[in-house]
């Protein structure tokens, strides 16, 4: 049985990463060979400044709980959804954020980038830390493909001492990361706007902000300001001392009277007679003040950036990250329909920035795909490579901590019935699923566990097939319409490079009972050139009329001045590796929701051992598809038996 979480393997897959035959750290040490496609944040951050191109960044905390580590990872999608350059995670002191547990800051960061595609920059604040210690934690962040680090020295408790070999200032720090790591990382350092509380003057922070700089320094960060003004002299005063690095403004958005509260405590700042004069009269009105601090933000940002005075801004979201996705639509820094590299989805994990083929199973879930191949050194980077080389990871190593956490169990035996009492009633939560329905206890369905979240607008064409098929016992878990050369900019399908065409043969994955399998292999000797593979649970009955180690293109790009691209293929040896997964999702996932004698659990054990899992490519492209005909002409067989 699945007992480990993805953050637990991810971890313990890292552990030994400071040994030097480790695959891990040898990827990580041939990271600088991918900054061609992903070159380090310092490098994104000084392309901007030159073309004048807007970007936003954002900072979260580690939450407190498993659970809750999963719902920011879920969010972390739509961060980087909509453009932002990278996130910050925060270090967190009393919560061991350089630790190994699912909510420490170096695990959340190392999760941001490895299964988000997020550029991550990991916050460390040196306090009460040893440099053995930040060698651990930066070698640990390095394994992991994390590259931009926001050195900081951190709040000191009362009588505090610097422990021996420790840090007494953040230039400390700065120094001690580039004398070990030399530019593997890009440096961000603090600045403050108003003088650092403890500085014996305005002026003398400036020069001491300069000395993190020359220590190596990348990149500024500004602590929150009140004052778009006071952040203009800001910038000006630090290029008058010969700071030449980037300097990015900080914001804090009001979100509710508590949030102004925290913004106080958080950087000992004195809110503003003005700000205190308008919230108070709406203080018991979340809504209200959120709206106010939507707008006084947007006026804070939008001068500065008149100004001249920074080339984006950073996003202090307190883990509510809906305000700041607000304010970046209307400064128009948020992406509503961001471009596609590929028909999946390309992370800025540097480790796979040369990847280009994928195989279509794990469609609907990225996340394990990526983990079951997190130890291979090269990826394919043109057609699907040799069939026994690299290996996947073992479904024995691997439960999907995300999945399995992101929603509570409550929320998915709402969606996935409180009680199953035969095989149809999972055909009706899989008809509510692609029908956008209700179930039969009223609750919409917008996940099943072989896919992360509602269907995806290129399903649209396909919904009434895939609804009536579903209804009828074909439990459909993966899709696409063909697609014959229409534009790489289509909103839908488009992908790649502009002033090119994409192609897609329709695709077809589902379960089905044994009867239905039976009438499906006679069936398709109508189809030639359908091709088929169908697989028990076992391997033991494997039905198809493909080559066995030969892959199937099911997706490809024409681009002015390229060869053709081939994204996504069908490839046989992949599909019996996902066979087990798909399979084993049944009581891994669903059936965990139930107790282990309860008829719930024994209606998906007898789906899980006795169904087959079915993938059909139709081959006629430039056709409407067969597929449909194809199954409906099944179905009828089925009946007449």
């Amino acid at each position: 049985m699945v007992k480990q979480t993805l953050l637990s393997v991810a971890l313990a897959d890292t552990a030994h990463s400071e040994s030097p035959d480790d695959p891990e750290e040898r990827s990580a040490r041939a990271v600088h060979s991918c900054d061609g496609c992903h070159p380090p944040l310092a490098e994104s951050v000084r392309r901007r400044v030159a073309s004048g191109d807007l970007f936003f960044s954002l900072e979260f905390f580690p939450p407190r709980t498993r659970a809750g580590a999963a719902n920011l990872l879920s969010r972390f999608d739509r961060v980087k959804a909509g453009g932002a350059l990278f996130c910050a995670i925060t270090w967190h002191p009393a919560g061991d954020p350089g630790g190994h547990s699912e909510t420490s800051s170096l695990t959340i960061a190392g999760s941001s980038f490895n299964y988000c595609g997020l550029e991550t920059m990991l916050h460390i604040a040196a306090t009460n830390l040893t440099k053995q210690d930040v060698l651990r934690y930066l070698n640990r962040a390095k394994s992991m493909g994390v590259r931009a680090i926001l050195a900081l020295r951190g709040d000191k408790p009362e009588d505090y001492k610097v422990p021996e070999d420790g840090f007494e200032h953040a230039v400390d720090l700065v120094r001690m990361i580039r004398a070990n790591f030399g530019s593997y990382f890009t440096i961000a350092v603090g600045g403050y706007p108003e003088g650092h509380p403890e500085a014996i003057s305005y002026h003398q922070d400036l020069l001491y902000l300069k000395e993190k700089v020359e220590a190596g320094a990348d990149l500024v960060l500004s602590q929150m300001f009140f004052h778009a003004q006071q952040f203009i002299d800001f910038q000006r005063d630090c290029r008058n001392v010969g700071i030449t690095v980037p300097i990015i403004p900080g914001v804090m958005p009001i979100q509710s009277f508590a949030s102004l509260r925290q913004m106080v405590k958080l950087s000992g700042l004195q809110v503003p007679e003005s700000i205190q004069k308008a919230v108070e009269p709406i203080k018991d009105n979340d809504e209200a003040v959120q709206n106010f601090g939507i707008h006084f933000a947007l006026q804070l940002v939008r001068t500065v950036l008149d100004a001249k005075a920074a080339p984006g801004v950073h996003f202090f979201t307190l883990n509510r990250e809906h305000v700041a996705v607000e304010i970046g639509k209307r400064l128009g820094v948020w992406q509503t329909r961001p471009a596609r590299p590929l028909p999946w989805r390309l992370g800025d994990n540097h480790r796979r920035c040369l990847e280009q083929v994928r195989p279509i199973f794990w469609a609907s879930r990225p996340r394990a795909y990526v983990h079951r191949t997190q130890h291979w050194d090269d990826f394919p980077n043109g057609r699907w490579g040799k069939h026994d080389s690299p290996a996947f990871g073992t479904l024995a190593d691997y439960y999907l901590f995300y999945l399995n956490s992101q929603v509570p169990p409550d929320q998915l035996r709402a969606m996935w019935l409180s009680g199953l009492n035969d095989e149809i009633d999972v055909w009706h939560v899989f008809y509510s699923y692609v029908s956008h329905t209700e179930n039969k206890q009223g609750v919409k369905v917008t996940r099943l566990p072989w896919n992360d979240g509602e269907l995806n607008a290129e399903s649209a064409p396909l919904l009434k097939h895939l609804a009536r098929l579903n209804s009828r016992g074909i439990l459909t878990i993966n899709s696409q319409p063909n697609v014959n050369g229409t534009s790489s900019s289509d909103p839908v399908v488009g992908w790649g490079a502009p002033d090119g065409y994409v192609y897609q043969k329709a695709y077809l994955e589902f379960f089905a009972r044994p009867e239905v399998i039976f009438a499906l292999l006679e069936e398709l000797k109508n189809y030639p050139l359908v091709n088929y593979h169908i697989v028990n649970k076992t391997g033991e009955k494997t039905y198809t009329n493909t080559l066995r180690k030969v892959p199937i293109a099911v997706t490809w790009g024409v681009f002015p001045g390229r060869e053709i691209i081939q994204p996504t293929v069908v490839d046989p040896v992949s599909f019996n590796v996902w066979k087990d997964e798909a399979f084993a999702l049944w009581c891994e996932q669903w059936g965990r929701l139930y107790n282990p004698e309860s008829q719930s659990r024994k209606v998906l054990a007898r789906i899980e051992n006795n169904y087959f899992l079915v993938n059909l490519v139709d081959n006629e492209f430039p056709h409407p598809t067969c597929l449909w005909t194809l199954l409906e002409k099944t179905l009828e067989r089925v009946n007449g038996l």
